[in-house]
């Protein structure tokens, strides 16, 4: 049977203010969207506008490496080669990395500033390109303090290229030494070190010299460091090293009598110094005490719980 007109009528009434009320929510979201796209993509442009090479070097000229970090992370986004950006935002992670804490960040600062110097190092104009080698030598040199000795190689390399090619920091000398000796090249560190004593006298550079003679076994030459070291420093630290190098020394050399002299005239004044308890031990195994000798190391991880020398020795007797 047909449905008739009147209640064809009564059908539409009834639909159609449903599908006016769909139309306008559609046209309302409509209406929505293009006032949204209105508003936020100008509001982008400007921000994006104000992201420029200009407003990160001024970020630089006042110190805000933390907004430097920010801002160039987010233009290096759009601009991966800008070496400009990429050297500012190298040295930024690199200044953020010291002010660290926490080794993790310190390390993931690192990883990114050496990522991003070596790239500005592809483009980089020539007047630059020894400070950028320089301060990707430093990154490399810091980068030791949390994993061994793996990346002195690359410290060296290019500290030496920024010296090479002209850099003037003075500390370079002194960095290439601390390399050179955490890979055991104890020729070229001595070398390294008497330059940067040359510029600057320091405390910590002579024990570090005679340090480096006691490892290729040159005696005479280390113990007139650690003379002048025991004979004119102040700093606690650094005497007690000495002393305890010199009396190392003495007993390579078989001169047990006065070795164990400078061990006790050291406890007089460190009586926890856990090295010293630890070779008068050494002096003892080799006049072959090994009770006596056992007594001293014992005595040393007393006071050093972890003293790996004392722990190797009483693990082997």
């Amino acid at each position: 049977m047909k449905t008739s007109i009147i209640e064809k009528e009564n059908i539409n009434k009834k639909i159609h203010p449903r599908l006016r009320l769909v139309l306008k929510i559609f046209l309302i979201v409509l209406v929505s969207a293009g006032l949204v796209t209105a508003i936020v993509i100008p509001v982008k442009k400007h921000f994006d506008s104000k992201l420029t090479v200009k407003s990160i070097v001024k970020l630089w000229d006042v110190y805000d490496y933390q907004a430097i970090y920010e801002n160039g992370k987010a233009f290096l986004q759009k601009d991966p080669y800008n070496n400009t950006v990429l050297t500012i935002y190298g040295y930024a992670c690199f200044f953020l990395a010291e002010s660290q804490n926490e080794t993790t960040q310190t390390q993931d600062y690192l990883n990114e500033c050496i990522t991003s110097l070596r790239m500005a190092l592809y483009d980089a104009n020539s007047s630059l390109l020894p400070q950028i080698q320089y301060m990707l030598g430093k990154a490399y040199f810091h980068k030791n303090k949390s994993n061994s000795y793996y990346y002195s190689d690359l410290a060296i390399k290019y500290l030496n290229l920024a010296k090479k090619n002209g850099c003037k920091e003075k500390d370079i000398a002194q960095y290439l030494g601390i390399s050179y000796a955490n890979l055991g090249m104890s020729e070229l560190s001595i070398a390294a070190f008497s330059e940067a004593l040359a510029i600057r006298d320091s405390p910590s550079l002579l024990l570090s010299i005679a340090e480096q003679y006691y490892n290729i076994q040159n005696y005479d030459i280390a113990e007139q460091y650690l003379f002048r070291l025991i004979k004119t420093n102040e700093d606690d630290d650094i005497l007690l090293k000495s002393k305890l190098l010199l009396a190392k020394i003495y007993t390579d050399k078989g001169d047990y009598d006065t070795a164990l002299k400078e061990y006790e005239q050291i406890l007089e004044v460190y009586e926890n110094s856990a090295d010293a308890y630890y070779g008068i031990g050494c002096i003892y195994e080799k006049q072959q005490n090994i009770v006596k000798a056992r007594t001293q190391w014992r005595k040393a991880l007393k006071i050093q719980v972890n003293h790996p020398g004392a722990q190797k020795k009483l693990s082997i007797y």
